[in-house]
């Protein structure tokens, strides 16, 4: 009988630890899930405004008349 306390005592302390290492690593992954969509949100965001200032910039670009051009003297 106290041998068998014993080993069901020694699964019960393994399973605990595996139990605890399995729970950390999800965590651990949660957080890094939750930094990795934070960054790629806000990558997503600072391309959108690029990409409408560099529209911007094209459009103004061509709108604005050509600067007349100035002659050399000899």
């Amino acid at each position: 009988m106290a041998e068998n306390s014993k080993s069901r005592v020694t699964a019960d302390a393994a399973f605990l630890r595996t139990q605890t290492q399995s729970m950390s690593r999800n965590r651990v992954l949660s957080e890094t899930e939750t930094i990795n969509q934070a960054r790629d949100a806000n990558m997503a965001r600072l391309r959108a405004l690029r990409l409408q200032k560099e529209a911007a910039d094209r459009a103004a670009a061509a709108s604005a008349p050509p600067s007349p051009k100035r002659k050399r003297s000899v």
